[in-house]
C-alpha cells in the first residue's frame, strides 16, 4: 500500500484550523473502528460458540474472516477521505449543550 500525501492547507480549510480538522478526523476514526471491532464480532461469534476437536476448519474460517478486514481500508485513512470529500458532519458542543 503507497502512502499518499495530503495538503496541509486543504485539510485545514474543511475546519477553523489544522487542528480542528485533526481532532474531527481522529473521532470519526474511532467511531469508525469501534463499528468494525462490532462487526468482526458479530462474524466471528457463530464460529467461537461453533468450536470442535477438528480446529483446523474452524481457524481456516477465522483466517478468512480476519483477511477479509485486512484488507479493508484503515480507519484514519477512511475518515480523512469522508472529511476530504465534505461526507463528514461534525459539531462542537457547547456549554449551553452540556447544561
Amino acid at each position: 500500500m503507497a502512502i499518499e500525501t495530503l495538503d496541509l492547507e486543504k485539510f485545514e480549510s474543511k475546519t477553523a484550523n489544522l487542528y480542528e480538522s485533526i481532532v474531527v478526523a481522529s473521532m470519526r476514526s474511532r467511531q469508525i473502528n469501534d463499528s468494525m471491532k462490532l462487526e468482526l464480532n458479530q462474524k466471528l461469534e457463530p464460529i467461537i460458540a461453533k468450536e470442535t476437536e477438528d480446529d483446523t476448519i474452524m481457524n481456516q474460517d477465522k483466517l478468512n474472516i480476519s483477511l477479509e478486514f485486512e484488507v479493508r481500508e484503515k480507519p484514519t485513512i477512511q475518515s480523512v477521505h469522508e472529511l476530504m470529500e465534505d461526507r463528514l458532519n461534525y459539531r462542537f458542543k457547547n456549554e449551553k449543550d452540556s447544561e
